[in-house]
């Protein structure tokens, strides 16, 4: 036997081969979810694909195994994934498939080419967990989406209803007194049903009877004795039960209908259908929504009750669906969210305007201050939000039905909303069967429930609606109404206040920016309606004329709902008037004819305006807020502005000055100022109108004329410039990544607090910069403390500007550990204006604020408006004899290059125009040209320009659904030496086939 012996350049190549096997194995390894720049690794994930006709899955299941066989990866790069539920013996829109992970771009472009897909789109995931805190067992502890900073599984969501336990039973805080909620529950010993009177409607029968009452929760179980009439209980989920194993469905079932004497529900004969729609885990997925509200459709429901929601309204399949279940004609309710009592806070799909939102009010009608305030943040920051929730009702210490037997009680909007669903399927029940679906539909009910409500005194329309809803008189209504439209709400009385605040909080005048209403039209004709033409605005006296309005609605009203904006400004023959302006807006809604019907339902909405108008204040009580720069969650992951609220790290609350800003909106009017919105780019107003233009927490980038217009502004029409500035730490920005298991993707902070890099440029000609150091600590300046909250630092400040620097904690890493001395707070002349920068804002924001700096706010706009210069601000111990520049621990801080930030900028890859938003003048146009400054070049902003795009990429392999990733150098480095050992071996194998071929001529030859 002989021993064959390979050749040392075979081994070399046998070696290479290995390395690079290793290397590819070391690459793709499965990496711990614990360090956050590693990612797990996920071979498929499931994605949703929508089409634009329903078939039976079968059929759709064919046609993309057919006709998706042309991708360069083939049908094997992707699974159709079967759904055995009850939805599966009906037709539908949309299948569930799973991709690879490196074949998903080229199987969804494919996709996304077929003529029956609509789109496609990743399975999210909902979670329902602390619904029941405060109780002993510890599955009810409430906690939120983010603990201690960390992402839990499941979609983004805000807490649902929880128990009043020790923390809540002592005492509870209103505007107004502090109610003691023992004593006030003992001495009232009412259920919630006699609250609103139900037994009036139970003495004439009226008990809810044939109603299918639709329950999306965690399900029930059969054999519980307060139940009368469950019709159906359906499992959605991956688990195989049937039953409620965590106490939340059945106890929203139980204040609809239960029909146990010590939590009895308000119509104990309405047919249950339970939707199990969330795990044991309290886990549920888009899909399985989508199944659900697809079998919800197929089996005629009447009401629907959803006690979830979050701050996502952009998960377009789910967001489609409900409109699709209201459109067949389902009433909807939904809880408006525990997020309160901060503004901006409304969660979905509750904030949507066919759906019926509920928030929660105490037994002494205040409204409770864990609900939910509006406006809807849909339409900012480039418009103006709509008014919700639509109704309050009792959400604090309700009784309901226990998982098993008995009673319990709880609170939160979660248990408003079932009440509100109770009163809705008693009220339908008042309406003959036969003649339900002819009168009742989502907007009819919503009109009988907001024009039946009460207004609460003391509070405004953002935080109660429409008011309590009120069950006795809205049966009145019910049993005369006659399908119509109307406009919610539909006065506007600026002499009412708090109820129309915050624009009873500021008269008009000339000159200033429009102010936005926006109103929702309600038409219970029919599903779709049309305007019959503009509206038309209809003045009382003939001091109505001064009024100039202009209109903004959508071309069809669907379903059920649209909406009507209005742009109101005083024209300049009123820039002296003093008085009121009283009249009514009138727009004519049509529909077509219903069933039987042959003419087309026709109505006549009204909206009456009382409004109060002043004489045209001085430019140095005037301040304008820029919106337009600000971006928000979502569809972007903007950070929190304080890296301590470790439970809430969304900056999703709109930074408006209707919503987190509204303490110095309120603030700022009582020192007397007057404040307007600017929606639009920084082209877009007439600096010489204004002292300050005050700028907040902003992320978005700016065009190169905003930049240079901003310095005209300020260097000739001497405009004030006062910015807040908040932190801004590439390294930290890194650290908040996380893995998401709803997108199943990488969430990478899109910016930081603000946008520093941005607003260096913003401030680069007035010679001042921000730094990257995160800091916090007390300070004070003369009597008056504050608190800096993650802020940023100044790093540079030109020579004769006021520089105040205080010892605070840096916790990025990039200077002290300990105390140290830095500069947050400079005040400056530059040419005929002022400047005042600050690097914090989080001591404006109403979210989670510690301690406010609105003294020091009023102590900066009295410089920058009035130059008014406080002694203790403008000490000769704080001005600069030399310009002061960084060091080299304060460097200033880079973009990232690692995202595409034109997906969530108005700025990056957008045209610069003035928007709706603006004065009426400079509609669609550039806005406001520059004056001649030395040193600057005149720019044309009324003619065609060349746009500077910072990121010319209108597609970016780098994002993931909208989602920024990280690429590192790893990534293709080890991809390239891969390559290179390959190219290696292969030309190792060559020469040896080489050396064998010479070999057997040479042996051949000696032959």
């Amino acid at each position: 036997m002989t021993t064959k012996i390979l050749n040392p350049k075979f081994n070399l190549s046998l070696i290479f081969l290995l390395i690079s096997i290793s290397l590819y194995r070391f690459n793709n390894a499965p990496q711990s979810q614990t360090t956050p720049l590693q990612q797990p690794l996920i071979t498929r994930k499931n994605y949703i694909v929508r089409f634009i006709q329903y078939k039976k899955a079968e059929g759709h299941k064919a046609y993309l195994e057919q006709n998706a066989k042309e991708s360069p990866y083939g049908s094997c790069s992707w699974e159709w994934i079967d759904r055995n539920n009850p939805a599966s013996k009906f037709p539908t829109d949309f299948g569930l498939v799973a991709i690879d992970d490196d074949a998903v771009n080229s199987v969804i472009r494919k996709f996304e080419t077929l003529e029956i897909v609509k789109d496609v789109s990743v399975d999210s995931s909902y979670h329902l967990r602390n619904l029941l805190s405060g109780t002993k067992n510890k599955r009810y502890e409430r906690v939120g989406a983010f603990v201690d900073g960390k992402k839990r599984p499941g979609k983004i969501f805000t807490s649902m209803s929880f128990s009043d336990g020790e923390d809540f039973v002592a005492a509870a805080t209103t505007p107004n007194q502090t109610i003691d909620w023992k004593r006030q529950l003992l001495s009232h010993k009412s259920q919630v049903t006699s609250l609103f009177g139900a037994h009036a409607l139970w003495s004439k029968g009226y008990t809810g009877a044939k109603v299918k009452m639709a329950i999306f929760d965690t399900g029930i179980r059969s054999d519980h004795p307060h139940f009368r009439n469950i019709k159906e209980r359906t499992n959605w989920t991956n688990e195989n039960s049937l039953d409620d194993n965590i106490g939340h469905g059945t106890f929203v079932a139980g204040v609809i209908a239960s029909e146990n004497e010590e939590c009895l529900g308000f119509a104990p004969d309405t047919e249950i259908y339970a939707f199990r729609v969330f795990t044991d885990s309290q886990v549920s997925y888009t899909s399985w929504f989508l199944d659900a509200f697809n079998y919800a459709i197929a089996t005629e429901m009447d009401v629907l009750n959803l006690s979830i929601g979050g701050p996502d309204n952009m998960d377009l399949p789910f967001v489609e669906k409900v409109w699709e279940i209201t459109a067949s004609n389902i009433i909807m309710v939904s809880a408006i969210g525990n997020d309160g009592p901060y503004y901006g806070t409304l969660n979905n799909p509750a904030d949507q305007s066919d759906v019926i939102g509920v928030g929660g009010i105490d037994y002494s009608s205040n409204i409770a201050s864990f609900s939910s305030r509006g406006m809807s943040t849909w339409e900012i920051p480039h418009g103006y939000g709509r008014v919700k929730p639509d109704v309050v009702a009792y959400g604090r210490e309700i009784r309901g039905s226990e998982i098993g037997t008995g009673c319990r009680t709880l609170s939160g909007t979660s248990v408003a909303s079932p009440v509100v669903a109770g009163v809705v399927c008693l009220l339908v029940s008042v309406i003959p069967e036969s003649d339900r679906k002819k009168i009742l539909n989502p907007a009819s009910m919503k009109q009988t429930l907001v024009e039946g409500a009460v207004k609460i005194s003391g509070h405004n329309m953002y935080e109660q609606g429409a008011g309590r809803i009120n069950l006795l008189e809205s049966y009145e209504i019910l049993k005369n109404y006659k399908p119509r439209a109307t406009i919610f709400p539909n006065i506007l009385d600026y002499t009412d206040c708090p109820y129309t605040w915050p624009f009873c909080q500021q008269p008009l005048y000339a000159g200033a920016m429009p102010v936005l209403f926006n109103t929702t039209i309600l038409n219970g004709m029919g599903v779709i309606g049309y305007f019959s033409g503009p509206p038309t605005w209809i003045p009382a006296t003939d001091s109505g004329n001064l009024l100039d309005i202009r209109f903004t609605y959508p071309d069809t009203i669907w379903p059920w709902t649209g909406y009507l904006a209005l742009h109101i400004q005083i024209k300049e023959e009123g820039s002296h008037f003093s008085g009121e302006i009283s009249g009514k807006v009138a727009v004519h809604v049509y529909s077509p004819p219903a069933t039987g019907e042959t003419t087309f339902r026709r109505s006549t909405c009204v909206l009456h305006l009382k409004l109060k108008v002043i004489p045209t204040p001085p430019r140095s009580k005037r301040i304008l807020f820029d919106q337009f720069h600000n971006i928000k969650y979502p569809p972007g992951y903007v950070p929190r502005d304080s890296l301590s609220v470790r439970n809430d790290i969304l900056d999703w609350h709109g930074d408006h000055l209707h919503t987190n800003f509204h303490l110095m909106f309120d603030t700022l009017r009582e020192e007397g100022y007057f404040i307007e919105t600017l929606g639009s780019p920084l082209t877009c107003f007439d600096a010489y109108n204004y002292g300050t233009l005050l700028m907040v927490d902003l992320e978005d980038e700016y065009f190169e004329e905003e930049i240079k217009k901003l310095t005209d502004d300020v260097t000739v029409t001497g405009l004030g410039l006062v910015v807040f500035g908040d932190w801004y730490n590439v390294d930290t920005i890194v650290k908040m990544r996380f893995f998401d298991d709803n997108t199943r993707s990488w969430w990478t902070p899109v910016t930081g607090g603000a946008n520093i890099p941005a607003l260096n440029d913003l401030l680069d000609p007035f010679g001042i910069a921000f730094g990257d150091r995160i800091l916090n600590g007390n300070f004070k300046v003369d009597r008056d403390r504050s608190r800096y909250a993650s802020g940023c630092n100044i790093v540079k400040f030109p020579k004769g500007g006021y520089l105040h620097r205080f010892p605070l904690f840096d916790s990025a890493g990039n200077g002290p550990t300990d105390k140290g001395d830095a500069a947050i707070l400079g005040l400056l002349d530059f040419g005929a204006g002022r400047i005042a920068v600050y690097g914090d804002s989080n001591c404006l924001d109403s979210s989670h604020l510690v301690s406010d700096c609105f003294w020091l706010l009023q102590k900066i706009l009295d410089f920058t408006t009035k130059n008014i210069k406080d002694p203790d601000l403008f000490s000769n111990s704080v001005k600069l004899k030399h310009a002061f520049n960084h060091n080299n621990n304060d460097k200033l801080p880079a973009r990232r290059t690692d995202l595409n930030f034109s997906m969530y900028s108005g700025v990056i890859g957008k045209e610069l125009v003035c928007r709706n938003d603006s004065r009426f003048d400079v509609w669609a146009t550039k806005g406001y040209g520059n004056h001649s400054l030395p040193g600057h070049h005149d720019v044309d902003l009324g003619s065609g320009f060349k746009q500077i795009d910072n990121n010319k990429e209108s597609f970016s392999a780098n994002t993931f659904f909208g989602y920024p990733l990280l690429i590192f150098p790893g990534q293709w480095f080890v991809a390239s030496v891969i390559a290179v050992f390959g190219l290696l071996l292969l030309a190792s194998l060559w020469r040896i086939r080489q050396k064998r071929r010479r070999r057997r001529r040479i042996s051949g030859s000696s032959r």
